[in-house]
């Protein structure tokens, strides 16, 4: 017998911190029953997570998608509005995604089963690159130079941003921004503290994992080069 959390984490759904807060929350049964913090369990017991059943131990999946706008970056809302769960379902497991991509933007987004990976991944002293296109109203020649200075953002010191000047036509143009953070809605926010405001915001990197042409709405599974390579850079900026 194992304490209920123990295996969630176990099963890679999430970590065991995760788990405690979803049982807390009222969101694990065992066997039909309502699962309380210190339940134990028994391997053949049926143990189901928002009425789904915990992954095959030891069968993680990493997968790479290319989320629309449009749709939020959980498993369920309670607005009803559309969660990239329903882009990856047909994956043959229940996958979280791995850090967040607002519902008005696009892109890469990593999903996963391993919670041991996810939690590495979004640590805050997880630091990867990631790297956007953006295009930009209200620019005017040499505001690429003050977006990449650092700035407070809601507290918060971000590190200098790296800012590559695309195109320009009149008042517009499109930048490729490489921030390290990923905080809340943070290039939106540099932008307007520029004078600029998004009009369209794409993640096309993180890490060494790129986009490339996965079509919009579909996803696909990272090769080991590239699970290998977010895993060492992951150990690296922890270390």
């Amino acid at each position: 017998m194992e304490r209920i959390q123990k295996i969630i984490a176990a099963s890679g759904l999430c970590a065991r911190r995760k788990a405690e807060e979803l049982i807390a929350a009222g969101r694990v049964r065992c066997n039909g029953e309502l699962v309380k913090l210190g339940d134990v369990a028994a391997e053949t017991d049926e143990i189901l997570v928002d009425d789904a059943p915990l992954p095959a131990v030891g069968k993680f999946l990493y997968l790479m998608l290319h989320k629309p706008r449009g749709y939020v970056t959980t498993l369920s809302d309670e607005k009803g509005r559309k969660t990239v769960e329903l882009l990856v379902r047909d994956c043959g497991q229940r996958v979280v995604p791995v850090g967040r991509l607002d519902m008005d933007s696009e892109g890469l987004l990593l999903l996963s089963n391993d919670g041991a990976f996810v939690q590495a991944m979004t640590h805050p002293s997880h630091v990867i690159n990631k790297v956007y296109e953006a295009l930009v109203s209200g620019y005017a020649p040499g505001k690429e130079r003050q977006l990449a200075e650092p700035v407070v953002l809601d507290g918060y010191r971000i590190r200098p941003p790296k800012v590559r000047l695309l195109w320009v036509k009149n008042e517009k143009a499109a930048l490729e921004i490489t921030i390290h953070e990923g905080r809340n809605r943070q290039i939106r926010k540099m932008a307007a503290l520029c004078g600029m405001q998004v009009k369209r915001l794409r993640r096309i990197a993180e890490g060494a994992v790129r986009l490339g042409d996965l079509p919009v709405g579909k996803w696909r599974f990272l090769s080991e080069a590239e699970l290998q390579m977010l895993k060492c850079e992951s150990t690296r900026e922890q270390n």
